[in-house]
């Protein structure tokens, strides 16, 4: 071991640094610097440009001195060894890999009382900006940035701390002030991007966020934020995989088709696999393994789940989850309410605990934010499967598939599904009418309570459950399934609770259903019911 620790303290002495692409990863490190020396690539070291790593002095111009180095070169990797680098904003370039070593911490620094001595300026994204919030127009205020590049990676088992970034709202920082930034990585416009291996902490609005980056793989990350762990915003070809996000103020993974970039573009061939996503940890509780949860009284919304699209002009085609573990947090979202098509989705082997809310929510609205003469969006083609969900004592929301009037939400399947919740609906509650709310934020909560326990339907057609079993620990007065305005719905294989003068289903202005080989109602068909209970 000493011998190759030597060797590679003359390799990099004598290099200057030292690697390219991803000869690091996997390897040991003088093992690969060797390699990448004989192949004729270059490491550059960020100390031989100046960087302390002490934490007190500001690292980022030696970074980009080391990081536009490697870019004149033709591309190489710059090597971040173990210390502590307070950094204002550094540039990613093309064919540039950074690699953060073991122990090697980013540290996003307190913003300067001087603007041009601190984080880049948010640059304009004037005539778009009213069609999205303030922190999906800039990329540029951000601890970690490149726009129009390719072949980048950011890698390695080391830490990028956003202590100075501003979360766009509540206390600290406001992003919108100049020197200020709110975001640990942003991608403009880039292709064939890979992050890897590394953590991120504090991670401010936004830990990740890519807009327009085809051929992005996220891979290994574990993020531990205040508020998005990462948001695929118009991107295409996209892998997220074996990757952990605690984000109890915001959602976890977010995919989102925004108007950001000028234009309606879809987020597409998209898959996310073998990811833990939750919402009741303390912050820096994932990191350090302690899994320390929030006081029961401690008042934090546990969002932390996988959604898209809220941000949603420009469609969602082609999308698979599959493998991932929803913990403490809010449900499974998909939404389109800004004119986005959403189609061609599967969701697969899903496992929640203690989710707050509904454990599915599928939401078609009319938001419109965009710019003028946009339609009305679809959601359609939809296959939910294999998922098991324990709901948290509280809120009395079943899961939700909800279009709006003329506006059907279109060929979704759900099958083997298993959901267990409280109980304690009231007579009061399956009574309840529910407001449209066409124009609205998308949000599970945005009905309030349901008038059904196990899913509430509306404004749908073709519409299939197969293998749903629902449970509740105490009585609910409320019917399993409450279905308005469908035309198509098929049910089979159901199992759900018996309590005496509560329906099983509540049938309002219903065509083409039929439920079979289900407990505890007979096979039944009904061409058409405006009102009925079974």
């Amino acid at each position: 071991m000493r011998s190759e620790e030597s060797a590679r303290r003359r390799f990099l002495k004598s290099a200057g640094a030292g690697f390219a692409g991803g000869a690091l990863i996997g390897l040991p490190h003088a093992v690969a610097a060797e390699e990448a020396q004989s192949a004729g690539k270059l490491v550059y070291e960020v100390t031989a440009f100046g960087a302390q790593g002490d934490g007190r002095a500001i690292d980022s111009p030696a970074i980009n001195r080391a990081i536009e180095e490697a870019a004149t070169a033709g591309g190489g990797t710059v090597y971040i060894r173990a210390g502590n680098y307070l950094c204002y904003s550094i540039h990613l370039k093309s064919k540039v890999a950074v690699y953060l070593d073991e122990g090697a911490t980013i540290i996003a620094a307190d913003p300067s009382s001087d603007a041009t001595r601190g984080y880049d300026l948010a640059e304009s994204n004037q005539p778009w900006e009213s069609y999205q919030d303030y922190g999906h127009n800039h990329w540029h205020n951000s601890l970690i940035w490149g726009e129009g590049l390719e072949r980048v990676s950011i890698c390695g088992p080391g830490l990028i701390w956003g202590k100075g970034l501003s979360r766009g709202w509540g206390t600290g920082p406001k992003a919108e002030q100049p020197g200020v930034a709110n975001k640990v990585i942003a991608l403009k416009n880039c292709r064939n991007v890979l992050l890897r291996d590394f953590s991120i902490l504090h991670g401010g609005h936004f830990g990740i966020l890519a807009t327009g980056v085809d051929n992005l793989t996220i891979d290994n990350l574990k993020i531990d934020t205040n508020r998005d762990g990462m948001d695929v915003d118009c991107c295409r070809n996209v892998r997220i995989a074996n990757c952990s996000v605690n984000s109890p103020w915001d959602d976890a993974i977010c995919l989102k088709s925004s108007f950001a970039l000028g234009y309606a573009r879809a987020t597409e061939m998209v898959t996310i696999s073998n990811c833990l996503v939750a919402g009741s940890y303390e912050e820096g509780a994932l990191l350090d393994a302690t899994f320390k949860r929030f006081a029961s009284d401690f008042k934090v919304p546990r969002t932390g789940r996988i959604k898209f699209g809220t941000e949603s002009n420009g469609g969602f085609q082609n999308i698979a989850i599959s493998n991932c573990v929803f913990e403490g947090c809010n449900g499974l979202a998909i939404e389109s309410v800004d004119g986005a098509v959403i189609e061609d989705v599967s969701v697969t082997n899903i496992t929640m605990r203690n989710v707050i809310g509904a454990p599915i929510f599928l939401r078609l609205g009319s938001r419109m934010r965009g710019p003028e003469g946009a339609v009305i969006g679809v959601l359609q083609r939809v296959n939910l499967s294999n998922m098991t969900c324990s709901v948290a004592p509280g809120r009395r929301i079943s899961s939700i598939v909800a279009g709006i009037p003329g506006h059907p939400i279109e060929d979704v399947k759900l099958s083997n599904i298993i959901i267990a919740h409280q109980g304690g609906g009231t007579k009061e509650d399956a009574q309840l009418q529910l407001p449209e709310k066409e124009k609205e934020y998308p949000e599970p909560t945005m009905f309030g309570t349901t008038p059904a326990h196990g899913f509430f339907i509306r404004h749908a057609q073709q519409v299939e459950l197969v293998g749903i079993k629902i449970q509740h620990a105490s009585e609910d007065l409320r019917p399993s399934f409450v279905v308005e305005d469908v035309q198509g719905a098929d049910f089979s294989r159901i199992k759900v609770p018996s309590t005496a003068g509560v329906p099983t289903f509540a049938l309002s202005n219903v065509k083409d259903f039929s439920v079979r080989h289900s407990q505890p109602v007979p096979d039944t068909e009904i061409a058409s019911a405006t009102k009925r209970e079974i």
